[in-house]
């Protein structure tokens, strides 16, 4: 299975690619989308949704894990974000790519094992994991190979398939 990783930004996208075969996770790509300063809001999301379908095309990925939005102090910065991770589920949409959240908590447990494990030893963790020769650069690459890791760790367990069942309004049961 190929799982397509995304840390959403509109300045700089970060993406990681990776392959789950039974227990084994393999590195495929990483990388980043940037968009340039200057440009007008609307051309920069329309750039991180084409160059977000282009990394669907290339990889055709079975998921995209993506991490679920946390509100932050800087409002111009959580609205853009916002902005530019709303483009990025269009793209998974448009080619049919099943989405899957996590929290920068879920990450840090499944990568480290350690709820409050710092920024850098998740990023060494997921060279280990990964049998990479150096620390993914740059942080936006590394925080999207994370996310992938993190779904292919948990992202498949009984317990994720269960939560997401429970999440889905399709599944109501009577009484509720």
């Amino acid at each position: 299975m190929l799982i397509l990783g995304v840390d959403p930004g509109i300045a700089t996208v970060g993406f990681g690619v990776i392959e789950k075969v039974g227990v084994r996770t393999r590195y495929v790509n990483c990388g980043i989308i940037s968009t340039p300063a200057g440009e007008r809001t609307e051309k920069r999301l329309l750039d991180v949704f084409n160059n977000t379908c282009e990394l669907i095309e290339r990889y055709r990925p079975e998921i995209m894990a993506i991490e679920e939005l946390f509100f932050s102090n800087n409002q111009k910065t959580a609205v853009n974000v916002c902005q530019a991770r709303g483009v990025i589920l269009a793209a998974a949409e448009k080619y049919s790519v099943t989405v899957r959240e996590y929290t920068p908590l879920q990450v840090k447990v499944a990568v480290a094992g350690y709820g409050k494990a710092e920024k850098r030893q998740i990023m060494e963790m997921t060279r280990m994991i990964l049998k990479l020769p150096g620390v993914p650069r740059p942080d936006d690459a590394a925080d999207a190979l994370a996310l992938a890791i993190t779904h292919a760790s948990v992202g498949e367990s009984k317990l994720t398939k269960l939560q997401n069942a429970n999440l889905d309004p399709s599944r109501k049961t009577a009484g509720r």
